[in-house]
């Protein structure tokens, strides 16, 4: 009997998670990954510090099981989002003309699509998102590497499908209301940063604890169910203002924004954590 739902509450600094939500690797799917993390935490009696581009307050649990484990300091410095100056033009014209057209577009109107640079979608996830947005009638950016001409094609005049854009400067526009996600960490981490929701759409490997981090934990986004024939409902609810549970979550990922950015600014935890880092190592403090 399937047990994909079962959920599992055991594992240190971790929540209730369910088992189809576990990183595949550890069912032996993925063996040569496996061995790599194997190898890579058997380095860690070896070391001296332990860096993580996260945040203290987003992870507080983890950390505090990873502190409590391993005898020495564990460092924070995240969130290490690219810096940009959202008062100047960028020099590329692709990204000048994306922006350009996000500022024709209404306050929060906009679902920015983006399922990641390494792991493909199906054909048949493909297909399912093109008709969702197509029947929700919601403004979208789509970066589709590889399938721009078709799913130009497809998806009509609604939105703008591009091959890359300048991910952290689309989701601190004004006129972008939500992120259609893969899940993928890097880009959760910038999504966080720039305060918006998310639907949370998890292909394999850590993505679907990452969509659990996401839906069960910080409580700003919704899960979209593979099992869905269409998701222009949910696509629809999500992006409508006035939905109860939208503004929940957006209310949510707006404080998210500020614990992100309170962490780097002067006294932050991670500004803190960094400075305590440096001065460390110039003293030369063996551990």
């Amino acid at each position: 009997m399937y047990r994909g739902n079962e959920r599992v509450d055991y594992i240190p600094g971790v929540s209730s998670t369910r088992l189809v939500d576990l990183p595949h690797f550890m069912d032996g799917s993925f063996p040569n990954i496996l061995r790599h993390i194997h190898e890579d935490f058997s380095w860690v009696p070896k070391a001296q510090y332990l860096l993580f581009p996260s945040i203290y307050e987003l992870e507080t649990q983890v950390l505090d099981v990873l502190r409590a484990k391993f005898s020495l300091p564990v460092y924070t410095i995240g969130p290490l989002i690219p810096y940009f100056n959202s008062d100047n033009d960028p020099s590329d014209s692709g990204v000048f003309n994306n922006l350009k057209w996000l500022d024709s577009q209404p306050c929060s109107s906009v679902l920015y699509i983006s399922m990641g640079s390494f792991l493909s979608v199906s054909s048949a996830q493909m297909d399912e998102i093109t008709a969702g947005l197509r029947e929700s009638g919601v403004w979208f950016i789509w970066v589709a590497r590889g399938e721009t001409g078709r799913l130009k094609e497809v998806c009509g005049d609604m939105g703008l499908v591009v091959p890359w854009c300048d991910q952290v400067r689309v989701l601190c526009h004004s006129s972008v209301g939500g992120f259609l996600t893969h899940c993928g960490w890097n880009s959760v981490r910038e999504g966080v940063f720039a305060g918006v929701a998310f639907l949370a759409f998890p292909l394999l490997m850590d993505q679907g604890m990452v969509c659990n981090l996401i839906v069960e934990d910080w409580k700003v986004g919704l899960r979209v169910k593979k099992a869905e024939v269409k998701i222009d409902h949910l696509v629809k609810k999500f992006m409508d203002l006035e939905d109860e549970e939208g503004k929940e979550m957006r209310r949510r990922a707006r404080e998210l924004k500020k614990i992100c950015h309170g962490a780097i600014a002067e006294g932050g935890s991670s500004e803190t954590n960094i400075n305590a880092f440096i001065r460390s190592i110039s003293q030369g403090h063996e551990h």
